[in-house]
């Protein structure tokens, strides 16, 4: 262990030396790696957090630099995965932290095999569908996560112990409808808002992680905070575990079960945008579609992803065959323009 790099962490009582190498030790899953789990990632990275696995879809944009730590001017130009650009940075920042990049969708296909493994899951995501996934993996395996919302300058934090407490589905027992929540393209958000949330979720997982003892009861997973950053207004409220939670009570696990559909659509929060990932397999050739596709529009492409600007098109596409379209009428106008110009 470099006791120098955790000295003034070690000195704190709360970890130790003996909390320290347990967190050397230990293995995290980072689900989104926006916002919030951009933030997260860096603080467990500099905490060393031994083993770091970091899932996202999408790439550094230029809108996110404001409010997403680590990302650059750079990782935006050239347009890198978020999960890459997030594993290049906390290389930099402690080599002792081992990270595994993943580039992909997390859907029911995969989510299983995402967070089996980890002491703890952090919800770094931007949307009720994906938590409630995430909430039915690891009720499943019995791994803690820790559940965080951002948006404008509201925030919420909850841990979910399972066995221990209520789980997401009894505090959200329905998945609420598109459009009826606004996102941080319709509502904003200031970075301090995501920052706090990040650093509270980031707590909570050191703390089960070399274990609290003020919390052996696991009390802290009924606490539900909520926050108001521009009133300065904090709440925790308890939490009661619904015995009758069909994913915690029960052991039904509907979306599991359910799966994903050949050829998934699904809307995004910029106005006009369709995420497509059809039923592909193998990896597409972006060199050799990039070449075809310069002859009528502007392309830039690097190992990950490739990105078309054409006259009234746009998309984004990765070489699992997921692809972002941009300025789509509709998902039916998404799905004919990845058919005209991918295929």
């Amino acid at each position: 262990m470099d006791t120098e790099r955790y000295s003034r962490q070690i000195a704190f009582p709360g970890i130790g030396f003996a909390g320290q190498e347990k967190l050397l030790r230990s293995s995290v899953t980072i689900i989104g790696l926006g916002a919030l789990g951009s933030v997260i990632a860096e603080e467990l990275a500099r905490a060393g957090v031994g083993n770091l696995r970091l899932a996202d879809r999408d790439y550094v944009e230029r809108s996110n630099l404001a409010r997403q730590a680590m990302y650059t001017e750079k990782d935006a130009d050239e347009q890198l995965p978020k999960a890459i650009a997030a594993a290049n940075h906390i290389a930099e920042i402690n080599p002792d932290v081992a990270t595994e990049p993943i580039i992909a969708d997390v859907n029911a296909s995969n989510i299983e095999s995402l967070v089996i493994g980890a002491d703890v899951v952090l919800d770094g995501s931007d949307n009720f569908e994906l938590r409630a996934l995430i909430n039915e993996a690891c009720v499943k395996h019995g791994i803690p996560w820790i559940y965080g919302g951002a948006i404008a300058a509201d925030g919420a934090v909850m841990p979910i112990l399972p066995g221990k407490g209520p789980c997401f589905h009894c505090i959200t027992p329905t998945v609420p409808t598109p459009g009826a929540y606004p996102t941080c393209a319709t509502a904003g958000i200031i970075n301090m808002t995501s920052h706090t949330i990040a650093s509270i979720e980031a707590a909570e997982a050191i703390k089960i992680i070399v274990g609290n003892p003020g919390d052996e009861a696991g009390k802290g997973a009924s606490k539900y905070l909520s926050i108001d950053l521009w009133n300065n207004d904090f709440d925790v409220t308890d939490i009661e575990r619904n015995s009758d939670c069909p994913v915690c009570g029960k052991g039904i696990y509907a979306l599991l079960e359910k799966g994903i559909e050949e050829d998934m659509l699904l809307p995004l929060c910029t106005a006009g945008s369709f995420q497509i990932m059809p039923d592909t397999q193998g990896e597409i050739d972006l060199n050799a579609l990039a070449e075809r596709l310069s002859a009528i529009g502007r392309v830039l492409h690097n190992p990950y992803l490739l990105r078309f600007d054409g006259e009234g098109v746009s998309f984004n596409l990765f070489r699992d065959g997921r692809a972002v379209i941009r300025n789509a009428r509709d998902a039916a106008d998404a799905r004919s323009i990845y058919a005209e110009y991918i295929g």
